[in-house]
């Protein structure tokens, strides 16, 4: 494999516990993680003492690095302004903890839209808090990575490229979710050759239309072997790519989701975390091992 290409992952979908979560990903021979929650905790919830003392002695000890923050900056309501304001503070924090842990990335999210509206009507919105965002990025000279979730505004590659031609940062970047895209109905090798010039970061999730069911990478719609090797081969992608199995119930999932986690994984794919995770871990290396 490149070495400009790198494995890192979701390591909260092993365990909440912070140390299985290592001791996992250490023996798959992986050296990243993306941190999202550690110990029961989301990574938005940790003062940068309880970080320096609590997570960084146990990195330290794996070998393990950090790739990114898996925030959930931008997952409020878009009109919810006690919420962004609290989340322009947090922010503020993630953006040290960023550095704290030589990291250059923070994933976020552009806005909850209310259920029936028209997202088009909070463009200006949007983006105006976004903008909020970036600058307080670019201050801390950190990344912010846009993911394609399900409904925000940025759901749909044709708003996330309206977005990223409105900022037009280098400090707010792409995060590509193959799954995220599969399960808003789009057309994933439309929405790479739109958003090609901003990505930054790619999520390895795939998914499938007719349940919007999670599966394991390169099993479902996602086009992900068709477009890594695009990627790799023919546009000399650099970077990392991210595991993100949801292969099976895992403590945080809900906290993530806007509906019940049941509805997203219908049916747990291995007998833990730990297992569903090495089980994305193979399948993605068979995929690059044919790349």
């Amino acid at each position: 494999m490149k070495e400009n290409i790198r494995i890192s992952g979701f390591a909260d979908e092993i365990s909440p516990d912070f140390t299985k979560q290592l001791e996992t990903v250490t023996s798959l021979g992986m050296r990243y993680i993306s941190l999202r929650s550690a110990d029961g905790k989301g990574v938005a919830e940790f003062t940068e003492e309880e970080v320096r003392d609590s997570l960084m002695p146990r990195l330290e000890k794996f070998g393990v690095k950090v790739s990114s923050i898996g925030s959930p900056i931008g997952k409020v309501g878009i009109e919810d302004e006690a919420g962004f304001a609290a989340q322009l503070e947090q922010l503020e924090r993630l953006c040290r903890i960023c550095k704290l842990l030589d990291c250059r990335y923070i994933r976020m999210f552009s806005f909850f839209i209310p259920q029936g509206k028209d997202p088009e009507q909070y463009r200006d919105a949007v983006i105006e808090k976004l903008r909020k965002f970036a600058a307080v990025a670019e201050k801390h000279d950190v990344i912010l990575l846009h993911e394609n979730e399900k409904d925000i505004y940025g759901d749909v590659g044709s708003r996330c490229k309206v977005i990223f031609d409105a900022l037009a940062s280098p400090h707010f970047r792409a995060a590509f979710d193959f799954a995220n895209f599969v399960q808003c109905g789009e057309d994933t090798a439309e929405c790479w050759e739109l958003l090609r010039p901003y990505i930054e970061y790619i999520h390895i999730k795939d998914a499938v239309t007719h349940d919007k069911e999670n599966v394991l990478c390169g099993t479902g719609e996602g086009k992900i072997k068709e477009l890594l090797t695009r990627a790799i081969r023919d546009e000399g992608y650099e970077g990392f790519l991210t595991l993100e199995p949801h292969l099976v119930l895992f403590a945080s999932l809900q906290s993530l989701e806007t509906e019940n986690a049941a509805n997203i994984i219908k049916q747990n794919k291995a007998k833990d975390g730990a297992e569903g995770y090495a089980m994305q871990y193979h399948a993605l290396k068979e995929i690059l091992d044919a790349i």
